[in-house]
């Protein structure tokens, strides 16, 4: 694994602030990520859902970042980040990234937040590398999520219904808002900031800057289904946080209390009037929870 530097045509915009970094995978995937806060304190590493990015972070970032190094991973073939020729946009590759990743920042142990598709990244590396973390939070995403459900349904008609690009800001903000109508405007405008980029110099029509064809198709291969969570639950550290969206389609009153009968030591915590994209709907209440939970956790370390 090699340390490399500049980033791609098609990279996302880094955020003020943030310091962006590269490295490149043992696959040969160059992947990118942006920090927040001292290098010395302790990291929290941050991993976004399937269509998001790195910056989708940025509010929590900047308030956590004067006790926490947050460091968030673009996935492959979002934000700064290759994308993936072989198309391998499934958990157990994340998997693998997320540890390759950790070595190569020397975190021997941390926390750890991803949500959705990152929640399930995040359960599946804390199963596999017990003692680890120092904490662990899910965000909106629960074991059988991604696999049935009204969730996982408008999941696999979004992704099989994916536009090309859009002929101008307008119509990318409008179809942003169809998608995301909990969302906040902030959200809503980082979104298609760090989503799409110019077809041309000088056009008004946007292409996206995520591998959205591989993302779409990955999700939609029928031999590669989502990965197994209730497998994980049992192994999840002892200072592991669900936070959930009260409005949110992935979640479900009878998985949560399940979640907590299979493994009493997990906390959970619903988040009123957000859905399933909770830092984004309900980002200050997801905050406060989350920032609650890693003071709780770091004292307890």
């Amino acid at each position: 694994m090699t340390a490399v530097s500049g980033a791609g045509p098609s990279a996302a915009p880094v955020p003020a602030g943030a310091r962006p970094g590269w490295f490149r995978t043992g696959d040969g995937i160059r992947l990118r990520w942006l920090e927040w806060g001292s290098p010395d304190a302790p990291a929290l590493v941050l991993l976004h859902g399937l269509r998001s990015y790195a910056a989708t972070f940025e509010h929590l970032a900047q308030r956590l970042s004067g006790r926490w190094r947050c460091v968030a991973l673009d996935a492959r073939g979002r934000g700064g980040s290759d994308w993936d020729p072989r198309r391998d946009y499934h958990t157990d590759r994340y998997v693998r990234d997320l540890s390759e990743f950790a070595g190569e920042l020397g975190l021997t142990r941390f926390a750890l937040l991803g949500h959705s598709m990152g929640g399930a990244t995040a359960m599946a590396w804390a199963a596999a590398h017990p003692g680890r973390l120092d904490a662990l939070v899910v965000e909106d995403m629960l074991p059988g999520s991604s696999v049935s459900g009204a969730g996982a349904a408008r999941i696999r008609r979004e992704v099989a219904d994916i536009p090309d690009g859009f002929p101008d800001r307008a119509a990318a903000i409008a179809y942003w808002w169809r998608l995301r109508p909990t969302a906040t405007v902030a959200a809503i405008e980082s979104r298609v900031r760090h989503t799409l980029r110019p077809a041309r110099e000088g056009s008004p029509e946007l292409r996206w800057i995520p591998d959205m064809p591989g993302i779409g198709a990955a999700r939609l291969d029928r031999t590669r289904p989502p990965a197994d969570l209730w497998a994980t639950v049992p192994a999840l550290p002892a200072r592991t946080l669900v936070v959930c969206g009260g409005d949110s389609d992935f979640t479900s009153a009878a998985t949560l209390a399940e979640i907590r009968h299979r493994n009493p030591a997990i906390a959970t915590a619903v988040i009123d009037g957000a859905g399933h994209y909770v830092h984004d709907d309900r980002p200050r209440p997801f905050a406060d929870r989350v920032e609650a939970f890693l003071d709780g956790a770091g004292r307890a370390a």
